[in-house]
């Protein structure tokens, strides 16, 4: 029983049933995050943040004041990112329930200006309708002949394309009905008006419906009054229409402000009172919006104890961290599946990470430069016969001041690929020309530079995996996959079978045994 159960227990059976845990619990954080905080696999994207001022003036008569603003609230598509309001003197009362905010000062005499930012973030140019199902509609009272009226108007209006909201706005519009009817606007009647007068109409018919006030997403632009839309409950579902054309929808970078009969600005103790409002853009990354999407969607996964909610030096140490196991992983990959000889086992790596640092050209020359003296100078001393502590102490010694050097010159001839070579680790630089030195001696110069190129290759590769910014990006914001990536290495650790380069070494056996059968 027990040889049946370790046949069954294998360590590369255990360690493949943990890689599949792993790949199962990387996908469904990266579905959380993408779903949840808003995070992206590109580096590039960015989230919009738009910011409208509202500022409110009115002269003041001096009495008591009190200055009651509807504001928007967060829905499905549109989050608050933060609030601001400056009125100095005032009391700022919140009606959450009403979304109002209420300005109270006493006393006030003269001119008075308050302040109401609103940043907001998210889809805000789809702004989702309410579910809400409206109350039941009463039918206006109408005199005999505006009843007569009424019906008439409906019947035009069968005349006309669309749902039966579309049509009312598009009879009106067209003027199809008699003017001198008591039903129909004045030439000079105003928005809120309108919008009023099709709420009365389509009430005949008990078609709930209300006013919105929407504000357009137009960097720079400023307007006295909000645009008037008309929504509708119609066929279980509220829906937008636009005043002027009888379109359908919200229009292309607009957002509802307020809904409902409430009005915008109700000032009490002032007069000639009026709102401006001014949009303004901005952008922010994924992982900065990541904390606030994640505050809105307190319910699910803590943020605040992810790495993202340290503070940003201690996130950008990390961020490089982060990448070492893929550098890793490329290293595993080199030396046991293609099998190829390094000078170090994650020398190729932190080689790699300098390159990074120094620009690939660059941290190259710097590099052969260093290695090429470093082999001369150690050549030199080993006539000395010095103990191994010594020798190695000056290569490195010999490594710093060469480093110094090479600054140096590059400074003064500004030419800032040489200063790149002070980004090169002192003591690996120091071991690959004493590991060189002695593989030459022991293995003579064709072992040597055969494993200095390789070393530089897998290095090399490793460079160009790592200095991709979506790779870094993917890494860091989905760290996860860092777990996927040890069990894949802890994997590859079992592989006990034939390397690339072995499979061409043995090549001229196994055509001879060919030949044989």
């Amino acid at each position: 029983m027990k040889l049946k159960l370790s046949e069954f227990f294998t360590v590369r059976k255990v360690l493949s049933f943990l890689l599949l845990l792993s790949m199962a619990y990387a996908g469904y954080s990266i579905y959380y995050k993408v779903k949840y905080w808003g995070f992206t696999f590109s580096p590039k994207q960015v989230t919009d943040v738009w910011t409208i001022d509202a500022k409110i003036s009115f002269n003041a008569v001096g009495e008591d004041v009190n200055v009651a603003l509807t504001v928007p609230s967060s829905n499905d598509s549109f989050k608050i990112l933060s609030e601001e309001i400056v009125a100095k003197g005032y009391k700022v009362v919140d009606d959450n329930k009403n979304n109002r905010i209420s300005f109270q000062g006493k006393k006030k005499q003269g001119k008075q200006n308050l302040y109401y930012r609103l940043s907001i973030y998210d889809d805000v140019q789809n702004s989702k309708l309410s579910k809400q199902v409206p109350a039941k509609v009463e039918r206006p009272i109408l005199s005999e002949e505006e009843t007569q009226q009424m019906n008439k108007i409906w019947e035009l209006a069968e005349l006309q394309e669309g749902d039966k909201v579309q049509k009312i706005i598009s009879t009106v519009n067209q003027e199809l009905v008699n003017p001198t009817m008591s039903l129909v606007l004045p030439l000079n009647h105003t928005s809120k008006e309108f919008a009023e007068r099709i709420m009365q109409i389509l009430a005949y018919k008990r078609i709930p419906s209300r006013i919105v006030r929407a504000i357009k997403l137009e960097e720079g632009k400023k307007t006295e009054k909000p645009g008037i839309m008309l929504e509708a409950y119609l066929d279980n579902k509220w829906t937008l229409y636009d005043l002027d054309t009888a379109q359908k929808g919200l229009p292309k970078n607009w957002i509802v402000f307020q809904r409902g009969g409430v009005s915008l600005l109700d000032v009490r103790g002032g007069e000639d009172s009026k709102v401006m409002f001014s949009v303004l853009k901005s952008v922010a990354s994924p992982l900065k919006m990541a904390e606030y999407r994640a505050k809105a969607n307190s319910e699910f996964m803590p943020y605040q104890y992810s790495i993202y909610a340290l503070p940003l030096m201690e996130q950008n140490t990390l961020k490089w961290l982060m990448i070492f196991p893929l550098a890793i992983l490329v290293v595993v990959i080199m030396r046991n599946v293609i099998g190829v000889t390094t000078m170090g086992t994650f020398t190729p790596m932190l080689l790699a990470m300098s390159l990074v640092k120094t620009g690939f050209v660059p941290g190259l020359v710097c590099f052969s430069v260093m290695i090429f003296l470093g082999l001369i100078m150690r050549a030199l001393v080993a006539k000395l016969n010095l103990l191994l502590v010594p020798r190695i102490s000056f290569v490195v010694i010999f490594v710093i001041l060469l480093i110094q050097l090479l600054t140096i010159i590059g400074y003064r001839m500004n030419y800032g690929i040489v200063s790149s070579a002070i980004f090169f680790p002192i003591i690996i630089t120091a071991w690959i020309i004493e590991r060189a030195s002695i593989t030459w001696e022991e293995d003579g110069a064709r072992n040597t530079v055969k494993e200095i190129f390789f070393t530089l290759l897998t290095a090399i590769v490793t460079y160009f995996v790592i200095s991709n910014d979506y790779v870094r990006h993917i890494m860091f914001a989905f760290n996860e996959l860092n777990l996927v990536i040890m069990f894949i290495v802890m994997l590859l650790g079992t592989y006990t079978g034939y390397r690339l380069t072995e499979l061409t070494r043995f090549a001229p056996l196994i055509r001879k045994d060919e030949a044989d059968v």
